[in-house]
């Protein structure tokens, strides 16, 4: 298992945003204590993602930095979960 924080444009460590990656090749996205996006990898290109149905929209921070992880806008995740692509399941249990 690695972990390691998200990083700045410009290279700087960001305190308390982390992905992790786990010995199979699946990534997280944890936001302070919370677990927040799941990536799991399926095949070589295709993740199936879960979002935590508590935190996955927590706060600005969260939000930001959940975008960066996923490259895509907040509005693309919505849609993507009202489609039922994106799964909202409990990640903090």
């Amino acid at each position: 298992m690695k972990v390691s924080n998200m990083t700045s444009s410009k290279g700087n460590k960001i305190a308390n945003q982390f992905v992790i990656t786990d010995d199979v090749g699946n990534t997280f996205f944890q936001s302070y204590n919370s677990m927040i996006v799941k990536k799991t990898k399926v095949t070589e290109f295709i993740d199936t993602i879960e979002l935590d149905q508590k935190y996955w929209n927590y706060s600005n921070t969260t939000g930001k930095y959940r975008n960066i992880f996923l490259d895509e806008n907040i509005n693309e995740t919505k849609k993507k979960i009202k489609s039922g692509e994106y799964k909202l399941v409990n990640l903090n249990d």
